[in-house]
């Protein structure tokens, strides 16, 4: 049922309050340049209010790879053309989005993405085709599991293989991945032997069920990012990087009765439930048909769903089957966390493309049983992108158990991993000392003890411990 404006007001007063987060993130405005705050100390990331904010400066590495706070190390996990699978490959290339699973006897079981577009013969290290395992033979992309055992030794299999572009991803309550592909290549586009532009699930605790890979055509064919799982009311929530026109916010409806959990996925009908694109309108009922148009931390807008008309995309990309005033459009939806009851979702930059206000990134808040959408963090166009200090371009993003946020950048010139606080000071973890390549796949083991992250190029995984603390609020 729509939100009718009476409904909203009350709704969105509430929202904007604040919501009651857990080791989350509240109304963030991340230093330099942020945009529209009113709050002096939401500029202020050295402030210290009592407490230290952040672990101090970044010490640059001998190594040339991580430069980090005193006291912190990092070691390698996996990196391309180094390391080696089980099988004696060497591990595929362009690492992305990541989750962390708790494996037996205190090892912790990583799904990692690698974004690798178009056919094999592009890339000297391509997933390999582990029999049994490829949905695609033409295709470079997939993911594999890495498992780290306490005493540091590691070991990685080929949990998908065949597929293109997997890039961001999500972890399921019953403990398995979401990976998709950010493409929409059909067979015969590419060197594509098969359609591409699906969400993909593998489980890491279980080879076999990652057999014959199936596509979860119910989820929609289109450049997917990232995906998360309402573990309440069963609903799959997935954003879109796409231009021309910008991408959409999109909800997946199960069918009735419908009930999660392993293997459930793969055995949906392709034309299961309803795929819905987001419709957002501001306090005073009008709609928004871009988020860049928001210019304030804090506003809500109230969030209405539209079912999309052909969610396989035979013809027409999903996002140009609605007409101007139909959705709600944001340029480079990316990654996602499931958290407080709801999701925070990034829109990483927006430029001429968009129709409102320049930035260098947001993160939202959608609050499903508010039916609200609430902006978080608003980064100022960064003017000084080779200096290091400033930030931009979040995409990959954790909730810390540390308290706030922890975000990838994918940013021009210096890249880091930063963090964000509930009152919206921000505070350097990681600067990449290696190349200029975003971060990716930030996140914490399951103890809360380690923080895995990513350089994206060539692909080297990095396993981050060090004092670790509390981080104050305000």
């Amino acid at each position: 049922m729509p939100l009718n404006r009476r409904e909203f007001t009350k709704q969105s007063a509430v929202a904007g309050a604040g919501l009651a987060l857990t080791g989350a993130v509240g109304a963030l405005a991340t230093a330099p340049e942020a945009l529209a705050s009113d709050e002096p100390e939401a500029y202020g990331a050295g402030h210290d209010h009592g407490r230290t904010l952040g672990y101090g400066p970044l010490v640059a590495d001998p190594d040339g790879i991580l430069a980090l706070p005193e006291g912190f190390s990092y070691r390698v996990i996996t990196h391309s053309g180094v390391t080696r699978l089980e099988s004696g490959e060497f591990t595929p290339s362009n690492h992305d989005g990541t989750a962390a699973f708790a494996g037996p006897r205190g090892t912790t079981y990583l799904v990692n993405n690698h974004e690798l577009k178009g056919p094999r013969g592009k890339w000297e290290h391509p997933v390999p085709l582990t029999e049994g395992l490829v949905y695609d033979p033409a295709a470079a992309g997939g993911c594999t599991v890495v498992e780290v055992h306490r005493d540091g030794t590691v070991a990685e299999w080929v949990g998908i293989a065949g597929t293109s572009t997997n890039c961001a991803g999500g972890r399921t309550a019953w403990g398995t991945w979401l990976t998709g592909e950010e493409t929409e290549d059909l067979a015969g586009k590419n060197g594509m032997t098969k359609d591409h532009g699906y969400v993909f699930e593998v489980d890491p605790y279980d080879r076999r069920a990652n057999l014959a890979p199936k596509p979860v055509k119910a989820f929609g064919r289109y450049a997917h990012e990232a995906v998360v799982v309402d573990p309440k009311r069963g609903h799959a929530y997935l954003t879109e990087d796409a231009s021309g026109p910008n991408g959409l916010f999109f909800r997946w409806v199960p069918p009735q009765g419908f009930e999660h959990g392993r293997g459930k996925l793969r055995a949906l009908a392709d034309d299961a439930g309803v795929l819905q694109a987001f419709r957002c309108i501001d306090s005073s009922g009008r709609f928004v048909d871009d988020l860049s148009r928001a210019t304030r931390i804090g506003t809500v807008y109230g969030v209405d769903w539209v079912d999309v008309p052909d969610r396989d995309a035979r013809t027409t990309p999903v996002r140009k089957q609605f007409t101007d005033g139909q959705v709600t459009r944001a340029r480079k939806l990316e990654g996602m966390w499931w958290a407080d009851g709801g999701a925070y979702v990034v829109s990483s930059y927006a430029r001429e493309e968009s129709p409102g206000t320049a930035h260098d990134g947001q993160v939202w808040f959608y609050d499903p049983k508010r039916r609200t959408l609430t902006l978080k963090v608003l980064l100022g166009v960064n003017a000084a992108p080779d200096e290091d200090g400033a930030f931009d371009g979040p995409d990959n993003i954790t909730v810390s158990p540390y308290g706030g946020l922890v975000i990838a950048e994918d940013g021009e010139g210096v890249q880091h991993l930063f963090g964000a606080t509930d009152s919206g000071r921000t505070y350097p973890i990681a600067r990449n000392d290696l190349n200029d390549s975003e971060f990716t796949g930030v996140v914490f083991s399951p103890d809360g003890d380690t923080l895995f992250a990513c350089i994206q190029s060539p692909g080297i995984m990095v396993a981050i411990t060090g004092p670790w603390r509390r981080q104050p609020r305000r």
